[in-house]
């Protein structure tokens, strides 16, 4: 079993669009074919390679957006200006084309429905990715841990799956709160600006809680996240932290 883990993580295979849609203004979720894919854990990555012409190859690495079903496999891909990959893969990319990707990778950020503990998602930007497979995993395998959800963003319009948290907060599968930094909807109650310490007071878990944390987003919301919720005392052990930067990869 060991060996055919590690297999599947270093073997490049060669997927098909079988569909797009567009998240954001600037964000497009892919819709991968991915043959003899071994499924993945919430949470997990993949690599994915663009070879040109003259065998110049670039690669970066995505978080997976689905829960596991069968071959298919999404991957939302933020566009960043002067991206060789992520303009390529939102802008040229159609349905039917092939795409390698190799994967699953990860295995410490990641959730599964074996476990039982309340659970902390915060997210900051693009770093929803990883856990909207969280949530859509726990909605799929009926798990009944409490899950909270603290999603940072620009603008409304910045919002990955709008109608899908929309649908999670409603049906009482989590608790959903934004924190909006650019600008808010017309009478929105809290100012806009970043994540603090009274927000994280007022709509973060608890310490005694013991809930598991996963805080996904740029370096610096990550860490200044991680800084807040330890001073709010959350045991470190319980904080699990993926970060990305400007280089074109992201959650």
């Amino acid at each position: 079993m060991a060996r055919a883990a590690v297999l599947g993580r270093v073997t490049w295979r060669v997927s098909t669009v079988v569909g797009l849609r567009d998240e954001t203004a600037t964000a497009r979720t892919l819709v991968l074919r991915v043959p003899d894919w071994p499924g993945h854990a919430a949470g997990q990555h993949v690599d994915v390679r663009l070879t040109a012409e003259d065998g110049y190859t670039a690669t970066r690495s995505y978080s997976i957006a689905s829960a596991p079903r069968g071959d298919l496999v999404e991957l939302t891909v933020e566009r960043v200006p002067d991206g060789e990959v992520s303009e390529y893969l939102t802008g040229v990319l159609a349905v039917d084309d092939p795409l390698e990707i190799r994967g699953p990778v990860g295995g410490w950020f990641v959730w599964r429905p074996s476990q039982h503990e309340p659970v902390q998602l915060i997210a900051g930007g693009s770093g929803i990715v990883p856990l909207m497979c969280m949530l859509r995993t726990r909605a799929l395998s009926r798990s009944t841990a409490l899950f909270r959800l603290l999603y940072s963003v620009r603008t409304p319009g910045s919002v990955y799956y709008a109608s899908v948290l929309d649908s999670f907060a409603t049906g009482g599968a989590a608790e959903v709160t934004y924190a909006y930094t650019r600008s808010a909807p017309e009478g929105w109650p809290r100012p806009v600006g970043r994540v603090d310490a009274a927000l994280v007071a007022a709509k973060v878990l608890p310490a005694s809680a013991l809930a598991t944390c996963y805080v996904c987003g740029p370096t610096g919301f990550v860490e200044a996240v991680a800084d807040l919720l330890t001073g709010a005392g959350h045991d470190p052990a319980r904080i699990r932290t993926e970060r990305f930067g400007p280089s074109g990869g992201q959650p």
